[in-house]
């Protein structure tokens, strides 16, 4: 059989069976085909590690969240292979309750969640009861009461008292009293801001919960401070002293409760991963609710940890790059440096913004060129070479974050997210390259990979093409299908009408 209509047999094969999963999943299990349908829904895992004492019976309780700030909570789920499991309410307070008789090995037990928040909501209103006043030494106790009668003589009511202490522990240069204080007190700077509100009488407690970023990995807790100024409960950020809610801050736990306990265990943690998908809550209901009906969904990326998720996400998005560069030098003939060197310069793309990534990448490049010139007058071997190189742009990634952070250039930072190793593979290939053919060829090829990189970074970051490759990965077998049709094509190139253009004239 030919060549050709075996992988037209192949291509076909592989396009049906991508549309049909696609077509199967959106008809039958309710995936929406267009992004329009969706709400943004958080899924939301959070991982407990311990090591067990043993020959101890093991507990370990951790608080639920609450619906609050507008938050919606969806669907939840366990994992708890091997314990006993219950989930314990109290009042307004839930938690999740994982018990064993006695165990040897550390191990890690899973807690996901689904939310989206549909409204931006007050907490509500609770007991305004002061805390309990923090037990001090004597020069503790005079440090509290000059530092709240200096904050008391510099407010004007109980919200700007609360906002100068904030801002107090935050400065550089910090009171000589609110710098004892937190160099004496053991608990955090949240905590002891906390102690020298109880000691001012002004009722306040933690908001405890997690700072929304798609696609975090291992991320920990964050805190908010909640007062009550004597008609209602404000929040504010102990750290930048912003009134309000963050619109990101997903609410976990309102008060100074433990969160998490561990009895009969040691060097227990609690982290989280984090993704967003483009889904509507009524179709991730409909998928929770239905796991069990569709073996499909067993295979699909929603049934990965939340972890692997955020991973997925980001990679599945590399086959619609790769098609990208296969028909811009298949079809339009456009050089590039290297096969896929455009698309690991799309991927810092996504994390640094197309502009602050085209800049850093051609002054990167330039330099190292520069550099590199330099080097090869030294005649050193191949590898010696190369490692230069490497070093050179390890040193100029870490001056340009350290120049933009003493300016204040926050996006700049962002240059660590470019493929070291590549970058110094595609300086050494320019700079032979320039040797052998001149800079012409340079700027055909080095330009070749940004416009490439450029389109590849559009089609990447279009929101039909982010709800498509990460809710039908299935598709993935029709982009394969199309790659290798495009790889039989043996015609004119774009770019080679164009050369032959007057061979037409004369005809």
């Amino acid at each position: 059989m030919a060549s050709r209509i075996q992988i037209a047999l192949i291509a076909g094969t592989l396009f049906l069976l991508g549309v049909g999963l696609t077509l199967y999943k959106a008809f039958s299990l309710g995936f929406p085909l267009l992004p329009g349908e969706y709400r943004e829904v958080w899924t939301i895992e959070s991982k407990v590690s311990f090591t067990p004492t043993r020959d101890q019976p093991v507990q370990v309780d951790l608080t639920l969240p609450q619906p609050l700030a507008g938050w919606v909570l969806l669907e939840e789920h366990f994992a708890s292979s091997g314990f006993g499991f219950t989930v314990a309410e109290e009042g307004n307070t839930r938690q999740a309750r994982w018990t064993r008789q006695s165990m040897e090995d550390s191990t890690t037990l899973y807690y996901k969640l689904q939310a989206y928040r549909p409204s931006n909501q007050e907490l509500g209103d609770m007991p305004a009861t002061p805390g309990a006043k923090p037990l001090l030494e004597n020069d503790q106790a005079t440090a509290m009461e000059r530092l709240i009668g200096k904050l008391r003589e510099q407010s004007a009511d109980t919200d700007t008292f609360v906002a100068l202490l904030v801002t107090e522990f935050n400065k550089e240069s910090q009171d000589l009293d609110a710098q004892f204080l937190l160099g004496t007190f053991e608990e955090s700077p949240e905590e002891v801001m906390l102690a020298v509100l109880a000691s001012a009488d002004i009722p306040a407690h933690q908001i405890k919960g997690i700072r929304l970023e798609d696609g975090r990995r291992r991320q920990t807790l964050s805190s908010l401070l909640e007062f009550h100024n004597g008609d209602r409960w404000v929040v504010i950020d102990p750290v930048s002293a912003n009134i309000g809610m963050p619109a990101n801050f997903f609410v976990w736990q309102r008060g100074n409760d433990a969160l998490l306990a561990v009895a009969g265990g040691s060097d227990s943690t609690l982290q989280f991963a984090l993704v967003s998908n483009s889904l509507p809550a009524k179709a991730v209901i409909g998928m929770e609710q239905r796991a069990h009906e569709y073996a499909l969904l067993d295979f699909s990326i929603y049934a990965l940890p939340v972890e692997q998720q955020g991973v997925f996400k980001g990679l599945m998005l590399i086959p619609v790059a790769a098609l990208v560069v296969v028909i811009m030098r298949l079809i339009v003939g456009l050089k590039t440096s290297g096969t896929f060197m455009p698309i690991l310069i799309a991927l810092a793309f996504l994390q640094t913004q197309l502009l602050t990534g085209l800049v850093l990448f051609i002054t990167l490049v330039g330099v190292g060129l520069w550099i590199r010139s330099f080097l090869s007058h030294m005649n050193l071997l191949l590898v010696s070479r190369i490692s230069a190189v490497i070093i050179v742009v390890i040193f100029m990634m870490a001056t340009t974050a350290i120049l933009s952070y003493k300016f204040g250039v926050d996006r700049a930072l962002t240059v660590t997210f470019f493929p070291t190793i590549i970058l110094s593979w595609t300086i050494e290939r320019m700079s032979i390259l320039w040797e052998e053919e001149g800079f012409r060829e340079v700027f055909k090829q080095g330009g070749g990979s940004l416009v490439v990189a450029v389109l590849s970074y559009l089609v990447m970051t279009n929101s039909m093409v982010e709800h498509l490759t990460f809710n039908f990965p299935e598709l993935t077998l029709s982009l394969l299908a199309v790659i290798l049709l495009l790889g039989k094509y043996t015609g004119y190139r774009l770019s080679e009408l164009y050369r032959f253009r007057d061979l037409d004239k004369q005809q």
